[in-house]
């Protein structure tokens, strides 16, 4: 069985310890898709803190229509507060992703890569300490493309905050960290400072899009 579990029927049967946390995080993107109480979700079988293999203990899908908008929860305080910053939760983020349908490969495969990506992410968080926040870039120095099938040409990412913006919750405050796929070349010139972060943005949108050309 995979580590990465469709628990899109099962987490409303699960029993969690004063989810708060959580709970504050789902409220934020059901204000955001009124009436998507069961999103597709995902979860990890074997829990980070008890050796597993993927840092976060969920990701959610909300349909967006054209495209998918996805969440994660672990990269902040989901239960009691238990980091020692007293005004974020946790490690003060929560990543999100908007990967447009059209163009994607077959759906189940797709949206386990991007929770896969974001698992990745969050292992240089907890064993690092690396920090991720709006208005950068992440370089893999692939040239592939991060999709199942590696036909597209999108191979890392920028990031904005998300339009769920920041909130706060019992634990402290979240910051919703979009992740937008990027070309190497549009990675390359804001590497070389040719453009910002904000300026690609406005050129390419806030989409994950696997069909779109590089603007660069």
């Amino acid at each position: 069985m995979s580590e990465l579990e469709d628990m899109t029927e099962r987490k409303d049967q699960e029993e969690l310890p004063d989810p708060a946390g959580w709970d504050a995080i789902t409220a934020a993107f059901e204000k955001l898709y009124p009436g998507q109480e069961s999103p597709r979700h995902f979860g990890s079988l074997f829990p980070w803190r008890l050796g597993g293999p993927n840092p976060l203990q969920g990701v959610s899908a909300y349909d967006g229509g054209d495209c998918f908008h996805f969440v994660t929860y672990g990269l902040s305080d989901l239960y009691e507060k238990e980091g020692s910053d007293p005004e974020y939760s946790g490690y003060g983020l929560e990543f999100t992703l908007k990967l447009r349908k059209e163009g994607m490969g077959e759906e189940q495969q797709e949206l386990q890569c991007i929770v896969g990506i974001f698992n990745s992410l969050a292992r240089l968080t907890f064993e690092n300490g690396e920090q991720f926040f709006p208005n950068e870039y992440i370089y893999t120095g692939q040239k592939l493309g991060f999709d199942v099938n590696q036909r597209s040409r999108l191979t890392g990412f920028v990031t904005v905050l998300d339009e769920a913006g920041t909130i706060d919750t019992p634990n402290g405050k979240v910051d919703f960290v979009k992740l937008i796929g990027a070309t190497d070349a549009e990675l390359r010139a804001v590497m070389d400072k040719r453009l910002t972060v904000q300026e690609l943005v406005e050129r390419i949108g806030d989409v994950t899009d696997y069909t779109r050309s590089s603007v660069i």
